[in-house]
């Protein structure tokens, strides 16, 4: 029977505006996610347009990574990391996203970052855009609307791949760059995390706007991955897609057919990066809506040119589908309905284990690419015990049976994944909330919403159970 490769990638996965802080230090310019305040499970997060006095933006310090990076690195050496997916924030790099130089305190920074990993012999996977745009490229060029954002961004790219090569073997271009899609109701909340701009604001043609932003991100994408090679052939060159695979909520085959088409509409875009063209489909779907993406000869080329080498998936929950009748039932995250069959998180989220080995399959027998899962993971409110330790078993179920499904996938259905990246290792500010209260990691850190905490780490009971995962290679699930 097929096992986890000798090799495979067992690690984490963090990003710079949810951890890093420091958000005016060493040259950073201000960033999107800089003007996000604090939320909760309750209360939505609010993007300004100003930083605005007596008001709580998490990512200014988060847990203070940018100072503390040795010291975390070291914890997860402990648990035996073989891989660390970080990003870059752009605006480290070009502090406006359209300087003439870079920021070489920002380029230093990150090659610390990348020195100290392989010194542990962690492998450095490095995402080059997650929810991290200089705001600059909002307020003068209307983001990923106006089409110089791409040159701007394929600057950007050859900066850090000419400054790191030789020390990154693996590349992400985007962090799920699917949740804009013309044929959903977007939230702000995901127009602002990937674009800085808020769906409600948005003027004209709203689903052209997010076609065209959509498009530009995918176009960007590919043509970075050739860029990539270009600078470093011995670099593999992957995007990072958050999908939820979606139910139907019978076996009615309306409901069957709507929910394969709920699901199908988070592909476009790797269909694109996989084979090479833009789907007819999805051409022929903007021309019912008079949508004009401007696509040229040009972008073809680019299209057929870029291909990945890899996809990483973000994988936390699946939806149900929604049908006729169905307004009055509990939505999720994404739009869709809560499945009765499954346990919630204090979030909302329906835990699913077997939800990750059907989108393992689903996609590897579609594209036919090596796969790695970037992001998989449970938000908690966690609470020290008398003892003074997080005794979180409740992780380490949520864990053991996800990853029980990935084997699974890997040894009787014969998907080819080749890592498993925990989302967040470490306790960080989260995405979607702006919390600390929703904590995810094997490392506890103390920080509260409240600004109380002195930011000191600890390991939690997960911490030993994945470092005997990792030791064991997973075969003591």
């Amino acid at each position: 029977m097929t096992k986890l490769a000798n090799d495979f990638l067992w690690g984490g996965s963090i990003a710079a505006h949810q951890l890093e802080g420091a958000w005016q230090e060493g040259g950073k310019g201000p960033a999107i996610m800089d003007f996000a305040t604090a939320g909760s499970a309750t209360t939505a997060r609010e993007y300004t347009k100003t930083i605005e006095a007596g008001r709580k933006y998490p990512s200014h310090e988060g847990i203070d990574f940018y100072h503390r990076y040795k010291e975390d690195i070291q914890l997860f050496a402990e648990m035996g990391f073989k891989s660390l997916r970080i990003s870059i924030d752009w605006s480290r790099i070009y502090p406006n996203g359209d300087d003439p130089e870079p920021n070489q305190a920002g380029i230093e920074f990150y090659q610390n970052v990348v020195d100290e990993l392989l010194k542990y012999n962690i492998e450095p996977i490095v995402t080059l855009y997650h929810f991290e745009l200089p705001m600059n490229l909002v307020t003068q060029y209307d983001s990923w609307k106006n089409r110089k954002v791409i040159d701007f961004y394929l600057n950007y790219v050859e900066t850090m791949v000419k400054a790191l090569k030789g020390k990154v073997n693996y590349w992400v271009t985007f962090n799920e760059m699917n949740h804009i899609d013309p044929q959903t109701e977007a939230s702000d909340m995901f127009t602002y995390i990937l674009a800085g701009l808020k769906y409600s604001e948005l003027e004209g043609n709203k689903k052209e706007v997010l076609a065209v932003m959509g498009y530009n991100m995918t176009l960007a994408g590919v043509k970075a991955a050739k860029l990539i090679r270009q600078i470093d052939p011995a670099s593999k060159v992957g995007c990072v897609f958050g999908i939820t695979p979606t139910y139907p909520l019978n076996c009615d085959p309306v409901n069957v057919l709507n929910a394969f088409k709920e699901m199908d509409r988070d592909f476009y875009q790797i269909d694109v990066m996989c084979n090479g063209e833009f789907p007819k489909y999805k051409l022929k779907e903007y021309a019912d809506m008079g949508i004009n993406i401007g696509m040229t000869e040009e972008d073809k080329q680019a299209f057929a040119a870029g291909k990945l080498d890899y996809l990483g998936m973000n994988y936390y929950m699946t939806d149900v589908a929604r049908y006729e009748g169905g307004e009055e039932e509990e939505e999720s995250l994404f739009g869709g309905i809560q499945n009765p069959y499954l346990e919630k998180s204090k979030w909302g989220w329906g835990i699913d284990p077997i939800g990750l080995r059907y989108l393992l399959n689903y996609t590897y027998r579609r594209y036919g690419l090596p796969i790695i899962i970037c992001e998989n993971g449970l938000g908690a409110v966690d609470e020290i015990g008398p003892d003074g330790v997080v005794h979180d078993d409740y992780r380490i179920d949520f864990l053991q049976k996800h990853l029980s499904e990935l084997k699974k996938a890997v040894e009787e259905d014969k998907v080819d994944c080749f890592g498993y990246l925990m989302w967040g290792p470490i306790d960080l500010v989260s995405a979607t909330t702006g919390e600390m209260k929703k904590r995810y990691g094997f490392i506890y850190v103390d920080k509260h919403d409240d600004g109380t905490g002195d930011l000191s780490r600890s390991r939690k009971d997960s911490f030993y159970w994945y470092k005997h995962l990792i030791e064991t290679n997973g075969e003591e699930l």
